[in-house]
């Protein structure tokens, strides 16, 4: 009892001074600077987050357990290591956490942006919940954001306020640059983000309690097998793999499961062994079967293979390191045999695409039409046609540059959809206030007619009610997607999947028509009836919500809780339409 009375009292002397705010960070090799009024409000939040032992060393034991996992992919996604103290600001590492607007996860996707993060969202399987597909997700965010900016302090607040709103927030992007100063007017996310790295960052080194390998699961089984090929209880597995949401991981594609250990027995075993000398984690593409070399790293870009040019390399040179035909890189990349390659600009390997990811883009200091159709990978021919001007000329900042033929009548770059975040001491649902633009939705008058007919990219519109108007179809035009199209109309991907019985691996198809509406039929206010559940230990807020089909807002509204804390034998008030 004195030996555990002198350790409590150790740490509670060590957390009595919380970590120091310097005057000087290093954060994706750029140096900051902060100023004193900035280090104040950053210096609060670290007080905050280290205030209590006990919740800043479960999530130190947690970034202990999944921190290894992050480091390797971030690794190979070529993302800088200091972005993994974002993920303990989005979700605190818990795997099903969920935020009032739907974000959920480990990295806090909507359904939307995972899915065109290349995740899998449905009522099978939702690999936000997957340490291993949510992480690689958000690499890619992350480096999609830093293709606008070349700044990794913007690609961070972007991935918050998305790259649109970023670029309409911030007026020098400061591309490139090695040095910045944070002051009391930086965003309020970034100031967050740097006392997390502070208040985690000499605390995460070391083994967990808990190590977790990552075994790659190839064919159809039922977790209750795994969990005996494993020689684990099937009820943890099920704990460190909440992606599953049914008894079985499918086999439509490669999928990474999650194997606890602890203590003495978080050595490989021989199942582990095998598994991983079978399926190795995923690696990024490479051009050669060659061991990796400095500079020889081929990365993806808009889906298209890459490499970074060297100092004074020739395109002949660069096209044999890269073992490419000398004729098709030059054509790959708009560019002739004369031209002396930019050091550290990406090269393409492939031929680019023939319409950009975004709509447009907002032009920059620096910029000229060559290092825009680089930028995003889009053939340069196209942009001189969707333009209809020339690559030599000179581009006034602030133009837009058209990346499709679909020209749209916004003057400014359309903001994306927000990441959700949370952030805290303890896991609170409190978004920070923010104001999130509303997509456009075309003006459409209400007719006499019942309908209109229906063109393509037209809806027809239900006139029922003269004072408001329900879409109920929309005709795909070539360069949509799902995305677009349910942002336009405010709804949510997975709703234009499951109401028109779509295939996410098929995608959609320029006259194809959409509906918009799960039913045509009268909307009738719904009979309810109230379910009594009482709390179980294994319970949470998501599990409960799932389990009834209903949201994590509605669960608290109901039993008016102020947070997301359950105690054991709780009883919960469910109201369910009949």
């Amino acid at each position: 009892m004195k030996l555990t009375a002198a350790l409590l009292l150790i740490t509670s002397v060590v957390f009595a001074q919380a970590p120091e705010v310097p005057d000087k960070m290093q954060f994706a090799g750029i140096t900051l600077t902060i100023r004193d009024d900035a280090r104040r409000e950053i210096q609060k939040d670290v007080n905050m987050l280290t205030q209590s032992a006990k919740h800043h060393n479960i999530k130190v034991e947690r970034a202990k357990t999944y921190f290894p996992i992050i480091e390797k992919i971030f690794a190979e996604e070529h993302v800088p290591d200091d972005f993994k103290y974002l993920v303990l600001q989005e979700s605190a590492l818990i795997a099903d956490a969920v935020s009032v607007s739907n974000a959920v996860g480990f990295w806090q996707f909507k359904d939307f942006t995972a899915v065109e993060m290349g995740l899998r969202v449905d009522k099978e399987i939702d690999e936000r919940m997957n340490i291993v597909s949510a992480t690689r997700g958000a690499a890619r965010y992350i480096k999609k954001n830093n293709y606008y900016f070349n700044n990794w302090v913007y690609a961070l607040q972007a991935y918050q306020m998305g790259a649109g709103g970023t670029m309409k927030a911030v007026k020098d992007y400061q591309s490139g640059t090695r040095h910045m100063t944070i002051t009391a007017e930086t965003y309020w996310y970034v100031k967050k983000f740097l006392a997390h790295k502070v208040a985690f960052e000499g605390y995460v080194t070391g083994p967990g309690e808990v190590k977790v390998y990552t075994i790659s699961n190839r064919s159809k089984r039922s977790m209750k097998e795994i969990a005996e090929e494993f020689s684990i209880e099937e009820t943890q597995l099920r704990d460190y793999n909440k992606w599953v949401r049914k008894d079985h991981v499918p086999d439509d594609k490669l999928y990474m499961l999650s194997i606890p250990t602890r203590g003495e027995s978080g050595k490989r075993n021989d199942a582990i062994a095998r598994a991983e000398a079978a399926n190795p984690l995923e690696q990024p593409t490479r051009v050669n079967a060659e061991p990796a070399r400095a500079g020889n790293i081929t990365m993806m870009l808009h889906g298209l293979p890459a490499m970074k040019a060297m100092s004074g390399e020739t395109p002949s040179a660069f096209a044999k390191r890269a073992d490419v035909n000398l004729s098709s890189f030059l054509r790959y990349n708009d560019i002739s045999v004369s031209d002396r390659l930019r050091a550290g600009e990406f090269y393409y390997l492939k031929r680019k695409k023939s319409r950009g990811p975004v709509s447009h883009h907002v032009v920059i200091a620096g910029d000229d039409l060559w290092s825009i159709s680089q930028q995003y990978g889009v053939q340069l021919r196209r942009l001189e046609r969707y333009n209809k001007i020339d690559r030599a000329d000179r581009l006034k900042e602030g133009a837009i540059i058209y990346l499709t033929n679909k020209r749209t009548v916004q003057s400014e770059p359309e903001v994306e959809e927000a990441v959700e975040i949370e952030s805290g001491d303890t896991f609170n649902w409190t978004v920070q206030p923010e104001a999130k633009p509303v997509p456009d939705v075309p003006s459409i008058q209400p007719l006499p007619q019942q309908t209109i007919e229906v063109q393509p990219g037209v809806t027809s519109i239900d006139t029922m009610a003269t004072d408001t108007i329900s879409f109920q179809q929309h005709v795909v035009v070539a360069g949509e997607t799902l995305y677009s199209i349910a942002k336009r109309y405010q709804l949510a991907v997975m709703q234009l999947v499951e109401w028109n019985n779509l295939s996410l691996s098929e995608g959609i198809k320029p006259g194809q028509v959409l509906q918009l509406k799960q039913s045509s039929d009268p909307i009738r206010e719904p009979e309810t009836m109230e379910i009594t559940h009482t709390v179980k230990a294994s319970d949470t807020l998501y599990s409960i919500a799932r389990e009834y089909g209903v949201t994590i807002k509605e669960l608290m509204d109901w039993n008016k809780k102020k947070d997301f804390s359950l105690s054991v034998g709780e009883k919960l008030t469910i109201v369910k339409k009949r």
